[in-house]
């Protein structure tokens, strides 16, 4: 039965760019998401940015903007960390959006007529410095429960404790760093303490909907408990939902100067978000909420539980709105053994320059999911095991199966594939058989586990493939039947493999699809073959190996501040300057062409050339010598598109005659960015077309 799903990620604030922790949570969510789909089920999957509050004001005073252009010119950067690891939002809004500003007013206009809404003068931290109230998120000092130095206003990073700002001890402006005075002024506040929400949290928070880990957590944040200190905590408190202005944010309905603290609106934004979207659709939203098969789920870290355990899912009970069904609750990414990231110190991922290295992006999406299961655990990216795991499972275990036996079917039975039988049949009934399992794995968040069993059964492949040899099958005669049958087999365990691992690995399946020559694989299509006579197309090749090169660069520390370019300097990209500008006339004198390379080997007594045979439509071929021995297996090129210049002198090499060049990319300097990138052109093109 086809289930309809909610799911978003944490909304970040919109005060920086992305962050690993950023990247790997969406991971996560994203390979959820996209395994729901493969099962048939409808899903939306939205995020937002987290726009309000003081710190965004601040920001964007520093910087001369208006706090809607800073956050706008901040949302307008999430693009290239988006799309290039391949997490897919249906949506990304904000929540200084309309529909945030509505709902978030509507909620709170719900939950006073609940009588859950209260308001008292209290006293508030005010900087003399910088003559405002300062919010919590700026104020510091010593915790009340557990005595930890530099703890924020609102809540303690080390124990978990939800406070205000007032029983911090020692405080100081993180403005300013000027001491806090007290001052008057009126607060709202949402009546947390109020014995429905009690017994409705005690109740929602133990009945499944968390990790256990996080539940016995939360239990204890609902009992009366003498502290190491000899204080008490006293259960669940009331919660301060107001801030003075000046502020960024949304008023509060018939407060004038009174704005709801960030944390009241930001997670409004979840539904702003998809409003938003179901709004674009011409989908009624309402109805879509208030249907009882829909299912709510969140994706969040660690830090932020108190908030959506406790605050988020008692806002939407009593505002008369359905509750989350789970929240799934991750650790935190440390790197290289538990070492905390710290950029200045080269220990720091920065997801961007990892794409500016050339480093694949489904590296580090398949290396994160080999690490996470459901539980609330931190965990670690290790450059080694990093490297090792990439190159063994993905390249040497995966990615080889389809290499061993594509070139056999092309050239030998045109790219049909044949019938099936023996222990070949026995082989791809056991990978059929892990189809459940894999997807219960999955949809449970234990990716790691999935993945070594996935691994596990491309052993058995690989072992199947030893254990046949189709490459000497291809020197005997009157072996030609069961050379077809251990090729097909081994192209149909590739394609069951590529089901399950495509949650994780879209684009890499995208490229199998087209290789193979079907349409979107579907989780279900596991449970049958491609059939003989089918015909695959021509094998490209899918995945370099990581270069531990690429790995030294991506961890190297940042330049000393002053190091960068002036605005009058220019910056070389890839790692050479731009040439001497030319005119059109200047280039149409190069005839580039598409070639096909029809054959491909090793240059003996080189390590650096391959020696290439290519097909550029003129009824011969073409020999020609590049030097991309270093990125290349010769048989992952063959039957491979490329762009040559065609009509370039012949050369006279040690080795033989080159008749033309085959282009490729590499960065200028290689100790920045090893690799060598052969063009390669989209399927459709045909040997002889001229490249414009």
């Amino acid at each position: 039965m086809s289930r309809k799903l909610f799911v978003t990620t944490a909304l970040p604030y919109a005060n920086g760019n992305f962050h690993i922790g950023h990247i790997m949570e969406y991971i996560q969510a994203d390979i959820w998401v996209r395994l729901q789909r493969m099962l048939g089920h409808e899903v939306n999957f939205v995020g937002a940015d987290d726009t309000h509050g003081a710190p965004i004001m601040i920001a964007a005073e520093k910087a001369g903007k208006t706090p809607q252009q800073f956050v706008a010119d901040i949302a307008a950067g999430r693009k290239p960390y988006l799309d290039g690891f391949h997490i897919a939002f249906d949506n990304w809004s904000s929540t200084d959006s309309p529909e945030n500003h509505q709902l978030a007013k509507a909620i709170y206009l719900d939950l006073k007529a609940a009588g859950l809404i209260s308001s008292k003068v209290i006293e508030q931290f005010f900087d003399p410095e910088k003559a405002m109230f300062l919010p919590d998120r700026f104020i510091k000092g010593e915790c009340p429960k557990c005595g930890t130095k530099d703890q924020y206003g609102d809540n303690c990073e080390s124990c978990g404790a939800v406070y205000a700002p007032t029983d911090l001890r020692n405080p100081y402006s993180t403005l300013s760093g000027a001491k806090p005075v007290l001052k008057s002024s009126e607060h709202f506040f949402f009546k947390l303490s109020d014995p429905r929400c009690v017994a409705f949290l005690e109740e929602w928070t133990q009945d499944g909907r968390l990790q256990p880990e996080v539940a016995n957590k939360v239990k204890e944040w609902f009992t009366v408990r003498t502290n190491p200190d000899g204080s008490t905590s006293e259960g669940l408190g009331d919660w301060d939902i107001s801030r003075d202005a000046p502020y960024f944010g949304i008023e509060i309905p018939d407060a004038p100067g009174k704005y709801f603290y960030v944390w009241l609106d930001a997670p409004v934004g979840y539904l702003a978000s998809l409003k938003n979207l179901l709004d674009q659709r011409g989908q009624d939203f309402d109805a879509y909420m208030t249907d009882p098969q829909l299912e709510q789920y969140h994706f969040i870290g660690k830090d932020i539980v108190t908030f959506h355990t406790l605050f988020w899912p008692a806002m939407l009970k009593f505002s008369g709105r359905k509750t989350p069904d789970k929240i799934f609750v991750h650790g935190f990414l440390t790197v290289n053994n538990g070492e905390k990231m710290s950029k200045s110190r080269g220990t720091g991922l920065d997801p961007l320059k990892y794409l500016g290295l050339g480093m694949n992006p489904e590296w580090l999406r398949y290396y994160l999911a080999a690490k996470l299961s459901g539980r609330n655990e931190d965990i670690d990216f290790n450059a080694d095991d990093f490297m090792a795991r990439v190159n063994s499972d993905l390249v040497g275990k995966y990615v080889n199966i389809a290499s061993r036996a594509a070139g056999f079917l092309a050239k030998r039975f045109g790219g049909k594939l044949g019938d099936i039988s023996g222990d070949g049949d026995a082989l791809l009934e056991h990978l059929r058989d892990a189809s459940v399992n894999l997807a219960e794995l999955l949809a449970e968040r234990e990716y790691g586990k999935a993945l070594r069993e996935i691994m596990l059964l491309a052993d058995r492949v690989n072992e199947y493939v030893d254990q046949n040899k189709p490459w000497e099958l291809a020197k005997q005669e009157g072996m030609d039947s069961h050379l077809h049958d251990v090729c097909t087999v081994c192209i149909e365990a590739f394609r069951l493999l590529t089901i399950y691992l495509k949650p994780v690995l879209p684009a890499l399946a995208a490229q199998v699809e087209a290789f193979l020559q079907v349409g979107p694989l579907q989780w279900s299509d596991a449970a049958k073959a491609l059939g003989a006579g089918h015909t695959i197309g021509a094998y490209q090749h899918l995945m370099q190996r990581v270069d531990v090169k690429q790995l030294e660069a991506l961890f190297e520390p940042p330049a000393p501040v002053g190091s960068a370019p002036t605005a009058t300097e220019s910056v070389a990209p890839g790692g050479e300057e731009l040439a001497p500008t030319i005119g059109i006339d200047d280039f149409a004198k190069i005839d580039l062409r598409i070639a096909q390379i029809v054959n491909c080997e090793a240059v003996e007594g080189s390590t650096k050339l391959l020696r290439l045979t290519l097909d550029v439509g003129e009824g011969k071929t073409r020999n020609v010598f590049s030097g991309i021995a270093s990125a290349y297996q010769p048989e992952d090129l063959v039957g491979k598109l490329t762009v040559m210049v065609a009509n370039l002198a012949p050369r006279k090499m040690k080795f033989g005659v080159s008749e033309g060049m085959v282009l490729a990319a590499s960065h200028g300097d290689e100790k920045v960015q090893p690799g060598i990138y052969v063009l390669n052109p989209w399927p459709g093109a045909q040997p002889g077309m001229r490249v414009r």
